[in-house]
């Protein structure tokens, strides 16, 4: 084993940087593998198109028709690209995309007159097997029939050979299998909520638009010396592995030069990307070494969710072309950041407004401030749920490490809005006096365009950021998908904005306020109510749990009490109101978060086990062996007086076997802890066991592995370091 490791590094050493070819100027290849509106127009009918387009922005039902006309031009369209296959291209509850390919290709019943055959009944609905997927009890194995159906709102596209149709996930019963239905379902309610509160201000909106910029953070390891570490392969991080004596506290890595083999794989993305429609604009070295990030411009979040799905196999795929191994673990290496994926979330309107962003007449001010109110309302209320819904078991190593957000949700929002809540907190209740509504729209509504001077540079620390224009979910983890967290700050912000239309038709009705006066007055109770979310300090510091903990403010640090939340009935009251999901498909999240919350860390707990019997013992103990024959050389030597030349061999040989027995009952008495974990028939008592019991032993075991690292021979140690995973190029 020794010998591959250094085959490796020799391997890593040696690689020669990848010719890449642009292909074009990026705005003329942007898109050209997407059956977008360009694509649509030139292969469908007038009335598909019209059927497609009016499904896309009204959400209308496509008649089965029109859709062998969709099907007949994308098939034509697909062709023309050198096309094979297409597939119905879905996001179960594993965390990744699926994928079952078919081919065009067909024959006649007698096997002749061979044809490509695509119709309207491939495009809308396929049956794949269900079984094998994450269900949470939602469907028994004799029901495992699942259908995937078409999204149009996403736009078919191609990867290689393959048509890729986006496509929604749901169970024989019609309850949703996957991420992307109860996302549509969350779009559509904050859509019709947010229209709604639009036309106080506006009656010309008909559609709100939730948009969605993420950020995704990702190391790069050499392929090779990612086959040498089994723990990389098997589970996305180091289990074991001292740290560097240099990592990135000289601060050299961040925004630096990208080295030259990383760059030409960050082209060759690009290039991809571009072809798929992925409008990545940002590429950056981030702070730990090897760490890198990219991100691109704004999109509808349907589409973006979908987007960063795509992303995250495509850059897999290219990485191989590049022998490179992307790992999207929150925190693969010790002592060093991990990665995030930050979600950059706003609402727009049909009319071109950020409903987010400040501007410069009072009226536009006030619509800025309803929103930005009703979505700290929302958080405040929902907190738990928010935090809920970036629970995972690698994104635990992240949270609360002084690098990433806490696990305590609560808002920056930066000094100059605050003073702004806080002038419109002291405007008196009840109908506004002339003098008190010009002091408002003066003072307190007309000054808001200043917060873009110094609303820049935000606290790092916060989980939920207000970022000039926008708020920005920091918390999410880089292994995640998207659709998880955005489904649920889209369904909080619809519940809220229905509540808050409520309450202000009740003044204007019941009251006989003015319009702008109710919604003054319902803005200036929620500011009152919401003060406990805010908060502008360091969230790292021990002070702030404390003052969380007075706040009322929950404090999950591990994924077993984060979820707990998405089962309260304050969880099942908003989805189910909003109609995003309904309480089965609620549980059945639930239940699978458990599950995969177990296997990852009795997978973890597996490979620890095996890679300390088979690497690490047996490594120290050969090496116990060249030190006690060097003991023996001396007193053969020089008698009884050898004790007095051997006096650091021995020493050695005291650490090793200190560490090699703390090592292996470590070991013992974890596998006895699993064993204790998987007699346990309560997913929720299993989850809490492994979290509390089984877990607790990987930092006791890394303890001694890491120790003998540093005693044992270089040359004889099997498992790649993290000086050679970390800074080799």
């Amino acid at each position: 084993m020794a010998s591959f490791r250094f085959e490796a590094l020799k391997a890593a050493g040696s690689r020669p940087v990848v010719h890449v070819e642009e292909l074009d100027r990026k705005s003329l290849i942007f898109a050209s593998n997407v059956f977008n509106d360009k694509a649509m127009r030139q292969f469908l009918t007038p009335e598909a198109y019209k059927a497609v387009k009016s499904a896309m922005d009204l959400g209308t039902k496509i008649d089965r028709k029109f859709a062998d006309y969709v099907a007949m031009g994308m098939k034509e369209w697909a062709l023309s690209k050198g096309v094979t296959h297409y597939t119905h291209w879905f996001q179960p509850l594993t965390g990744t995309t699926a994928e079952k390919h078919d081919a065009f290709f067909e024959t006649s019943p007698d096997g002749s007159d061979p044809i490509e055959k695509f119709g309207g009944s491939q495009l809308v609905q396929q049956e794949p097997d269900a079984s094998s997927f994450p269900n949470g009890g939602i469907r028994n194995t004799f029901e495992a029939r699942g259908y995937t159906a078409w999204d149009p709102t996403s736009p078919a596209f191609i990867y290689g050979t393959t048509l890729c149709i986006p496509t929604v996930f749901v169970s024989y019963t019609g309850e949703a299998l996957d991420n992307k239905a109860p996302l549509l379902r969350a779009l559509a309610a904050v859509d019709v909520a947010a229209t709604e509160v639009c036309k106080y201000f506006d009656k010309n909106v008909k559609k709100v638009i939730a948009t969605l910029g993420w950020e995704q953070e990702y190391f790069l390891v050499d392929a090779a010396l990612a086959a040498s570490r089994p723990d990389i392969l098997q589970t996305g991080r180091t289990l074991l592995g001292h740290t560097s004596a240099k990592g990135q506290q000289l601060e050299d890595h961040y925004f630096g030069s990208i080295p030259t083999r990383v760059l030409n794989y960050m082209r060759d993305l690009e290039n991809e990307c571009m072809l798929l429609g992925i409008p990545v604009k940002t590429r950056h070295n981030e702070v730990a070494p090897n760490q890198f990030e990219l991100a691109p411009i704004f999109e509808e979040a349907n589409l973006a969710v979908d987007h960063n799905s795509l992303l995250m196999d495509v850059m897999q795929k290219v990485a191989e072309r590049h022998a490179f191994k992307v790992l999207f673990h929150e925190k693969p290496f010790k002592g060093v950041n991990g990665s995030g994926k930050h979600n950059n979330w706003s609402l727009s309107t049909d009319t071109g407004v950020n409903l987010l962003s400040p501007s410069k007449t009072p009226m536009s001010n006030l619509q800025f401030l309803t929103f930005f109110i009703n979505t700290i309302k929302a958080v405040s209320t929902y907190e738990e749920l928010l935090r809920a819904s970036i629970a995972s078991a690698s994104n635990d190593h992240r949270l609360g490490a002084n690098e990433a957000p806490p696990a305590i949700v609560s808002i920056f929002i930066g000094q100059q809005l605050t003073k702004v809540l806080e002038e419109l907190e002291g405007v008196s209740t009840g109908k506004l006096s002339p003098e008190e509504k010009t002091e408002l729209k003066l003072n307190v509504v007309g000054k808001i365009p200043d917060v873009l001077l110094d609303n820049t540079d935000r606290n790092r620390t916060s989980p939920f950021a207000f970022t000039g224009n926008k708020f920005e979910f920091r918390a999410v983890g880089s292994t995640a998908n998207c659709a998880n967290a955005m489904t649920t700050v889209n369904t909080i912000v619809a519940k809220q904005l229905v509540d808050f239309k409520k309450e202000v038709d009740a003044l204007i009705e019941n009251e006989g306020l003015k319009k702008d006066e109710a919604i003054f007055n319902v803005l200036r109770e929620y500011i009152k109510q919401t003060k406990e979310i805010l908060f502008e300090g360091d969230g790292y510091s021990k002070e702030w749990e404390e003052e969380a903990a007075k706040r009322g403010l929950s404090n999950h640090k591990t994924t077993p009490a984060a979820l707990k939340a998405k089962v309260s009935e304050k969880s099942f009251k908003v989805f189910e109101e909003m109609q995003v999901m309904n309480h089965t498909e609620v549980e059945a999240r639930y239940e699978i978060e458990l599950e995969e919350y177990v296997k990852k860390i009795q997978i973890e707990g597996r490979v620890l086990g095996d890679i300390v019997r088979n690497n690490v013992i047996p490594t120290a103990i050969r090496y116990q062996n060249i030190i006690v024959e060097n003991v023996k050389g001396l007193k053969e030597i020089f008698g009884n007086d050898y004790q007095e030349y051997a006096k650091e061999q021995i020493a050695i040989l005291k650490k090793l076997s200190g560490h090699i027995n703390d090592l292996n009952a470590k070991v013992h008495e974890m596998m006895d802890a699993r064993k204790n974990a998987n007699a346990l028939t309560d997913i929720e008592e299993m989850a809490h066991q492994y979290c509390d019991v089984v877990k607790p032993y990987f930092d006791e075991i890394r303890y001694h592995a890491d120790k003998l690292e540093l005693i044992v021979d270089n040359e004889m140690w099997t498992l790649t370091k993290y000086r050679e995973l970390l800074f080799t190029r």
